[in-house]
């Protein structure tokens, strides 16, 4: 018989012994996922699990920075923010720390230069369908 066998689950249903909890390593935020993808974190930010925030920080440290900088030395920065971010006062809430970091990271992508090779281009005017009427 081909197809699933009575009483076997089809493969995309997860068993709940298949996540875990993984800490990320710069803010701490706790988040629960596949074992596969925790792999998948680790192998992409040398060895270390970070959470999507955080990855989103450490692409967005590689795109400010000034000189060409790589995955290392952008997770390095990022994870040196966290740190100087959760030594300025202790927590009184991890929502409301979560929600400042947020804050944080979105002011500093506002006042981050922008690269000038990106341009956006402005309105090019059509010649006019008439443009051949004499006056």
């Amino acid at each position: 018989m081909s197809g699933i066998e009575i009483g076997q689950k089809p493969a995309t249903v997860m068993k709940r012994s298949d996540l875990e909890f993984a800490i990320c390593e710069c803010c701490g935020l706790t988040e629960e996922c596949t074992e596969a993808y925790v792999a998948c974190v680790r192998e992409r930010y040398l060895g270390r699990w970070i959470c999507g925030l955080c990855a989103e920080a450490v692409k967005d440290e590689i795109v400010r920075s000034e000189k060409r900088i790589g995955n290392e030395e952008a997770l390095n920065q990022h994870t040196s923010f966290c740190r100087k971010f959760k030594s300025l006062r202790p927590p009184k809430n991890s929502t409301e720390e979560l929600i400042s970091a947020v804050k944080n990271l979105l002011l500093r992508s506002l006042d981050s230069p922008r690269s000038s090779s990106v341009r956006k281009t402005g309105l090019v005017r059509a010649e006019s369908c008439c443009s051949d009427i004499d006056d």
